[in-house]
């Protein structure tokens, strides 16, 4: 079945989740530091399911390595890849800050971003405060009509002829508009996560395309669409991802419970899917399967401060628009 298929005909909604108003896809806007500098050019996407995150951050487009070969870059762009960052993480809502659980997968091998983060959100703008105050970030919620929010965690994803695991760990989510893939590592890889940061594997692996490939081959990809017509990839990870279709949204069973060894029992959402022409199957479970839900540009006004925008509108209202 397709992946609209299934929402609408088992939906359900997580338990717990965060607020509404963090849900969607949210494009930063700027990070201002505690040393007075600013960044607006950095792109990130943060995408937020009912508990989990996929986060995406790269350069501007025009710095972005163009598609090689993996033996085709050299050394410095070898670092350059290795400086992309891209990571799911499940998320702990306490009423006013969210924070991470260390990330279940990421391309980098530290984490950058140890810090929760303090939330407030006003229209379409998501202000996050870190508890030591080294940083502000500014996130603009991008506009969607209103769609599926869908989170599915990935367990992994195996040829369907060998059973051989090609990778472990991962997730999609579907907000409307928007939505993210991201899929963990070969369990090949043997990299420790925490003892050194991936810049340094990578140069010790420079010659050795085998291993350049383990380290590297870590997908986390953004993209734009519907669940008619497929979603395309924006911005990736892995160069040769951009303008493609993010994955297949067919190939789907019917969702089934079974035990497993470490996760007792869970419910298990199955798909089959052709993958550079080996039929593989990639097996999900579930964070949140709703066939409708709106993602809101406002906030909402008091009475009293829609009243005072009324009235002072013709100096408030001069030059606004919406800024995503």
């Amino acid at each position: 079945m397709t992946l609209a298929e299934l929402v609408a005909l088992y939906p359900m909604q997580a338990k717990t989740s965060v607020p509404d108003w963090i849900l969607g896809h949210f494009k930063r806007f700027s990070i201002s530091y505690a040393n007075g500098m600013t960044d607006l050019h950095t792109q990130v996407c943060w995408l937020q399911s009912r508990n989990f995150t996929i986060d995406l951050r790269m350069p501007l487009d025009a710095d972005q390595l163009l598609v090689k070969d993996m033996a085709d870059y050299t050394p410095d762009e070898l670092q350059q890849l290795a400086h992309y960052d891209g990571w799911l993480a499940k998320t702990d809502w306490d009423g006013s800050m969210l924070s991470w659980r260390e990330s279940e997968v990421s391309l980098q091998l530290h984490n950058r971003w140890t810090e929760p983060a303090i939330l407030k959100r006003v229209g379409n703008c998501m202000v996050e405060f870190c508890p030591s105050d080294a940083y502000v970030e500014d996130w603009r919620l991008q506009p969607s009509k209103s769609g599926p929010l869908i989170g599915l965690y990935m367990l992994e994803e195996r040829e369907l002829a060998t059973a051989k695991v090609r990778h472990k760990g991962g997730g999609l989510i579907v907000c409307g508009d928007y939505a993210a893939l991201a899929i963990g590592r070969t369990p090949d890889a043997d990299c420790v996560f925490g003892e050194k940061p991936l810049t340094s594997w990578v140069a010790d692996a420079v010659g050795d395309i085998p291993r350049l490939t383990q380290l590297l081959d870590v997908e986390t990809s953004v993209a734009k669409g519907d669940m008619t017509k497929g979603f395309t990839v924006t911005l990736s990870t892995k160069p040769q991802r951009a303008g493609q279709s993010l994955m297949p949204l067919d190939g789907f069973e019917e969702p089934v419970w079974l035990h497993h060894a470490k996760l007792g029992d869970i419910q298990i959402i199955k798909q089959q899917l052709l993958i550079a022409g080996v039929v593989c199957e990639r097996l999900f479970t579930i964070d949140t399967l709703e066939p409708s839900v709106s993602f809101p540009q406002e906030t909402r006004f008091t009475p009293a401060s829609a009243d005072w925008y009324e009235q002072e509108s013709p100096v408030l209202a001069r030059y606004v628009g919406v800024v995503s």
